[in-house]
């Protein structure tokens, strides 16, 4: 493919949260538009994988992981920064994209930086409540901060406002428009039973798997419980007619979630939005204390403010708590109906069109003062 044809490129990873909601921008904007899309990411191959299924040019550049604390890594990892700074600005000087978009994390910071240097301009997008270290790095020079929340205005300096806009967080169209009796068909449970599905990314969450083991005997007769336990975690049991367990699902992901009545998981951006848009009532078990920034607290908190979660941070992240919390939930369709309620109010539908479009508008602006100037 010629370096000549019209260019966009994206840019994030270390995370799936960093990569799904980019795709969604890309979907949407495929509709729109024809010309070449690449994205820049680290050499992690679950991350190239996905990218490329998605059929989109996937280029690697060295990447060093971004850590507040001091460490004796930090100096091995500012040498792969400045690596992949070098790379991402050769790459970017050959292909010259009109724009690029980084979705964050620490991979995306080496091509926002090169981008800046190149005078070529760049938007950022944070899926959480509070800019992780990257966003916050990016939004110095970017042309544009998207932000997924109302409230993460407030972590703006007054000049930064100035280049946000709130848009929500991009979910892929296939992630709503599942198939709930598919969804049931695939797990082996009938209607009788409200489906609680246990989501604890896709490497798992310890804590959640345990939680739900122990709460198990308690829902049996009063919910049936769809558990992604994560790589290399074991069902609790034996699949049955009130719980199925499994490492981690792809193509079926969407018809489960149409299929469940609560999700029980971690408060992740990519789990929050995606339960969010398909409006589901959630049970979120947020990670929390020492070797984390807190995100997922304040993701958590924030959907509990809204009535879309229950909240079990801390000392509330226990098995009496979690149980409670799920057995109200299963006896109460019209306590579900409130909070799936809140949930789609929260989603901010049409994100990725918002943005899609957006970037196009900002590409032509781009292009045109190019023209101009040639």
């Amino acid at each position: 493919m010629s370096a000549e044809q019209p260019c966009i490129a994206f840019t994030g990873g270390g995370t799936g949260g960093h990569v799904y909601p980019g795709l969604a921008v890309i979907e949407a904007l495929r509709e729109r538009w024809s010309g070449r899309i690449i994205w820049i990411g680290s050499g992690k191959e679950v991350e190239r994988a996905a990218v490329e299924a998605a059929g989109v040019e996937f280029f690697s550049v060295p990447s060093g992981k971004l850590r507040r604390s001091l460490s004796l890594r930090n100096v091995a990892d500012a040498f792969k920064v400045a690596a992949g700074y070098l790379a991402s600005r050769r790459l970017l000087k050959r292909l010259k994209p009109l724009v690029l978009f980084s979705k964050g994390g620490y991979v995306s910071v080496a091509p926002c930086l090169a981008a800046a240097s190149l005078g070529i301009p760049y938007y950022t997008h944070e899926s959480d409540l509070s800019p992780g270290l990257a966003t916050r790095i990016n939004a110095r020079k970017a042309s544009g901060i998207v932000l997924s929340w109302e409230a993460s205005l407030s972590y703006l300096s007054d000049e930064q406002k100035k280049r946000a806009v709130v848009a929500g967080n991009p979910v892929r169209k296939a992630l709503q428009s599942g198939d709930a009796a598919r969804g049931r068909a695939w797990l082996g449970f009938s209607d009788r039973l409200p489906i609680v599905l246990v989501l604890g990314g896709s490497q798992g969450a310890r804590q959640v798997n345990e939680l739900i083991e122990a709460i198990l005997p308690a829902l049996s007769g009063k919910a049936a419980v769809a558990h992604q336990t994560g790589a290399g975690n074991a069902p609790i049991r034996t699949a049955d007619a009130g719980y199925k367990g499994f490492e981690f699902v792809h193509g079926e992901l969407a018809d489960l979630m149409a299929a469940a009545d609560i999700i029980v998981g971690r408060a992740g951006a990519g789990t929050v939005w995606e339960s969010s848009a398909n409006g589901k009532p959630m049970v979120l078990v947020p990670l929390a204390g020492y070797g984390t920034r807190g995100d997922q607290v304040e993701n958590a908190r924030l959907l509990e403010a809204s009535g879309a979660a229950i909240a079990l941070v801390g000392d509330d992240a226990v098995p009496a708590r979690l149980q409670a919390a799920v057995l109200e939930l299963a006896g109460s369709t019209e306590r579900r109906a409130a909070m799936a309620a809140a949930a789609r109010q929260a989603a901010k539908p049409g994100a990725a069109a918002l943005i899609a479009d957006f970037l196009l508008k900002q590409a032509s602006i781009d292009e045109a003062a190019g023209k101009e100037g040639a």
